[in-house]
């Protein structure tokens, strides 16, 4: 298992100064739902980049390329593909050095792979001419990469290079966490921007993994399985209409 599905919460870290200030939700709170995810999660499939930055001794340019990847992607699609394509070639060089078409059959069928396939090559050539070959560490440098947007940047931080300043924010982060009411955005660059304000420091890094893998087992998009919600005393389920099929009774 990943090191940062660890069961204990995280130990305490010096808190950086907001980005914005919002109201903030009860800590209590926010600290016995984290607390419980993280017990939860303990053993339930991992999302595919932690599978990913596992078995490739998390390796920045390998979870950057699978984080790009991912989008609008499902996770066992992602990682197919990513291993076909690493199986291939496994640094920038070696992937500047495909074709274009080889490139789309190694990852197809991940959503609009022919574009992918154009960032994965771009982003490979700059970060040769550019960067030495070398993933930057700065969220103003990632996103100068083809493709590469806020959440592949802060994710390729967080996972590759252990970023404790940085929170991604997909879209399973940002339904949960209007869910439960600690933040009250429109976006996933807003939720990422309240998030910062409306949870401590030392739960940053972990708030991906933790509600990633809560969302796509539990708390999920249409019909969630509230009845089954090990946090459920804690979420006021706000613009949750309709739950779904509890397990607690399946054979």
């Amino acid at each position: 298992m990943s090191p940062r599905a660890a069961v204990a919460a995280p130990a305490g870290a010096a808190t950086p100064r907001p980005r914005v200030r919002v109201g903030r939700p009860d800590p209590a709170r926010v600290e016995r739902v984290l607390r419980e995810l993280a017990r939860q999660i303990d053993g339930m499939e991992l999302p595919a980049i932690e599978k990913i930055s596992e078995s490739q001794q998390t390796d920045p340019f390998q979870v950057l390329i699978a984080t790009l990847l991912s989008a609008r992607t499902q996770d066992a699609t992602t990682l197919a593909a990513s291993t076909r394509l690493f199986a291939k070639a496994r640094t920038p060089k070696a992937i500047a050095k495909l074709s274009l078409k080889d490139i789309e059959t190694l990852i197809y069928p991940v959503s609009f792979y022919r574009n992918k396939a154009r960032h994965v090559k771009a982003a490979a050539g700059r970060l040769l001419e550019v960067y030495g070959g070398r993933v930057p560490f700065t969220v103003d440098e990632l996103v100068t990469l083809p493709g590469v947007g806020r959440k592949t940047a802060t994710l390729t931080l967080i996972v590759a290079f252990g970023s404790r300043e940085h929170v991604c924010v997909d879209t399973h982060v940002h339904r949960i966490a209007n869910r439960l009411g600690w933040v009250k955005a429109a976006t996933p660059d807003e939720t990422e921007q309240a998030l910062y304000a409306a949870t401590d420091a030392r739960w940053w890094k972990y708030l991906n993994l933790y509600l990633v893998t809560w969302g796509q087992n539990c708390c999920r998009p249409v019909y969630p399985r509230c009845d089954d919600c090990a946090v459920v005393a804690d979420c006021p389920r706000l613009g949750v209409t309709k739950v779904g099929h509890s397990r607690k009774g399946d054979s």
